[in-house]
């Protein structure tokens, strides 16, 4: 008998999606909630029953605790499942969902309300014997007891705000000279996120990795650990790759980390799903220190439930229900390896701002299923050659999506850019990263930029393939891993597609008068030109000249990128291509402005086509007073007028996206103009917002 007959999830994407697909293994329905944005998102149709909440603005819809009460009170919903982000460490919401006599699928508000606040927690573990980072962690500090207390604990220190997470608010102080108006800083940036100024002090751990412990408890007094996963590939503080187990740690260290991770959630008498997370230093792997714990589901859990085999959100629900656990800490084992990576809607080789759009086509699967030739609806393919090349065995789950894009589907700039994850699983770390590259490379969406391309440079890299791995690596090799020249086989596909819309069209037309070819006694090859920018900024030229019309089975093109010509054999249908001997397959979306273009061990790249004018001219940029938004999404703020007069470098808009907000500075000194738009307008990539006259000289 199920546990529940019917489970709202209160969140959206592919954590959503995720939990759906659990409460239907277990028999029981599934209620979505929406907003104005997500009426026709995945996890809406996936769902057995949806409740529209209100407007796209998160806090009038899915923030909105009384809201998502009634949707669960309406539906006749006897538990709700938090998923992770919005409400899922809101004590608040667990308080209102048992006053409203609905289960609340995490653990008690306590429980959250202890381990939310960073302090509270630090002080709570510390009696428990777990081991803290030196600091101070005193509620209330001021601005002299925290300068007090740096100089104690010595340099370098971190300042983090007791409130928060995800980078916010956190400095790193290496001197003196700097504390005071980093304290400053940190209190205005923690105020103004969290609603709290309250800061505390840590010594920073030099080269520190990121390593956290799955928990697992109930309400009878049962806790066990589910072994450990490493998350040290993070930007700014915000994780990229995380894999399990951790190539640093040894039996004897993973067997104290995870006590260590057991006695916390022990502490404050947790029941559920949870994460510990630890910090530890790369040059001395045995000593660990607490940072903080997740009282919910982890982004990550999936590489848990890889090398595992348990069902994490199965177990909560099972919890919440009130069972005791079935699994004991002798019945966990740790099979094999597995990585996840996270795609995200934004641009690395634009300083990874959101991007955003509609998903014009997608090729994602469980099962990566390479192998099989399969014809899709507008006539596109996918070839077995690719998986055959690399020795890709589908038949077991090496690979899972999860996922919540469909083809249709408008990626909005209103939530988080965490758009899908790709999870695989090998029998070690080296095959586990092999996979990775393989899914990656074969991850296919045309419609919104993402970082898939970005993931792979940075899998490749020869410290991420040892596991020599900090949080601060990717930062220190940002530049080797973006802005890398699309690769000319992508440009060789894209002739290609080009010459098999031409040929779709007017180019074969049996009336000779309607012909665009330059119709004549035989056929006449059509040159085919498209001009490009590339990452860098460079322009790319492609010419391409088909040199064997008459052969009906496949076109022999002359192509040109730039001043270097090769030849290409292409069938006259988008399918595959042949290069130097060496045949790839291919996928192409055209447009009149840009084209998408997959290609097999390349990756998906957007080719955007310049105009008769740029290609010409200069490709523009800021000494041509243009103000232009960098991503999609809603201006918030403006800080001038037309007519203003304003000095380089000066604020002018505030564009937000996806929890991001840039700042757009006067590239000249000069006089406002063009406006066509005002704050709360909606705007798209590169959209012209005004333009600064230059001041004359």
């Amino acid at each position: 008998m199920p546990v529940f007959t019917k489970v709202l999830i209160a969140n959206r994407g592919e954590i959503a999606c995720r939990v759906i697909r659990t409460l239907r293994d277990m028999g029981i329905a599934s209620v979505a909630v929406y907003s104005d944005a997500d009426a026709g998102a995945k996890h809406v149709q996936d769902a057995d029953e949806s409740v529209h909440l209100g407007p796209t603005n998160a806090r009038e819809s899915y923030l909105n605790i009384q809201k998502v009460i009634d949707a669960a009170r309406s539906t006749g919903a006897q538990a709700i499942h938090p998923g992770y982000g919005f409400l899922a460490e809101n004590a608040e919401f667990a308080k209102a969902c048992r006053d409203a006599g609905i289960t609340f699928i995490g653990p008690s508000p306590e429980a959250i309300e202890t381990m939310g606040d960073k302090i509270s927690a630090k002080l709570t573990v510390q009696k428990a014997g777990v081991p803290v980072v030196p600091g101070r962690t005193e509620p209330g500090m001021s601005d002299d007891a925290l300068y007090e207390a740096a100089l104690e604990v010595g340099f370098p220190v971190l300042i983090k705000p007791s409130a928060g997470g995800g980078g916010k608010g956190m400095y790193l102080v290496e001197e003196e000279g700097t504390l005071r108006s980093s304290v400053a800083s940190a209190r205005r940036e923690a105020a103004s996120s969290f609603g709290d100024d309250t800061l505390f002090l840590e010594r920073f751990v030099k080269d520190p990795r990121h390593i956290e412990v799955q928990v697992l408890a109930d309400s009878h007094g049962n806790t066990i650990h589910l072994g450990e996963r490493e998350c040290s590939l993070q930007r700014r503080h915000q994780k990229i790759i995380e894999e399990a187990p951790s190539a640093l740690l040894d039996e004897q260290t993973r067997d104290r980390i995870g006590q260590a991770a057991v006695d916390t959630a022990a502490a404050v008498a947790y029941s559920g799903a949870g994460t510990v997370e630890f910090i530890v230093s790369s040059d001395k792997p045995d000593e660990f220190f607490f940072m903080e714990m997740n009282t919910r589901l982890q982004v990550e859990h999936p590489v848990t439930e890889m090398v595992t085999g348990v069902d994490l959100v199965e177990q909560q629900i099972l919890v919440a229900a009130g069972e005791q656990l079935q699994i004991r800490q002798d019945d966990v084992t740790l099979t094999g390896h597995s990585i996840e990576a996270r795609v995200y809607a934004e641009n690395p080789d634009r300083e990874f701002l959101p991007t955003g759009g509609t998903v014009l086509f997608l090729k994602e699967s469980e099962q990566l299923d390479l192998v099989n030739a399969a014809a899709l609806d507008d006539g596109r393919f996918a070839f077995s050659s690719f998986a055959d090349e690399h020795g890709f065995e589908g038949p077991e789950q090496t690979v899972r999506i999860d996922s919540a894009l469909i083809t249709g589907l408008q990626v909005a700039t209103t939530y988080d850019p965490m758009i899908a994850k790709v999870i695989v699983h090998g029998a070690d770390r080296a095959e586990a990263l092999d996979r990775l590259d393989l899914a990656l490379s074969g991850y296919t969406l045309f419609g919104v930029v993402t970082n898939v391309n970005f993931l792979r440079a940075l899998m490749s890299h020869p410290k991420v393939q040892t596991g020599d791995l900090d949080t601060g690596l990717v930062g220190r090799e940002l530049d080797s891993l973006v802005g890398k020249p699309v690769p000319r086989e992508v440009y060789l596909a894209m002739a290609a597609a080009l010459f098999a819309r031409e040929a779709e069209g007017a180019l074969f037309d049996e009336d000779p008068w309607s012909s665009v070819s330059g119709w004549r006694s035989g056929r006449a090859p059509v040159p085919m030109h498209w001009a490009a920018k590339s990452p860098s900024g460079a322009k790319v030229a492609l010419h391409a000249l088909p040199t064997n019309l008459d052969d009906d089975e496949e076109v022999v093109l002359e192509v040109t990128v730039d001043d270097k010509t090769s030849t290409v054999r292409a069938t006259r249908y988008p399918e595959s291509i042949e290069i130097d001997g060496r045949r790839y397959d291919y996928l192409a979306e055209l447009g009149e402005d840009e084209a998408w273009v997959w290609v097999a061990d390349h990756g998906t790249y957007l080719i955007p086509r310049l105009s008769p004018e740029q290609e010409l001219g200069g490709l523009g940029g800021p000494a041509s007073g243009e103000v232009r938004s960098p991503m999609p999404g809603t201006v918030i703020a403006v800080h001038t007028e037309p007519g203003a007069e304003v000095a380089e470098g000066e604020p002018l808009i505030v564009v937000e996206a996806m929890k991001m907000e840039h700042v757009l500075n006067a590239p000249v000194a000069g006089t406002v103009s063009d406006f066509a738009f005002s704050a709360g307008s909606q705007v798209v990539v590169d959209q012209l917002l005004m333009t600064v006259e230059p001041a004359e000289q």
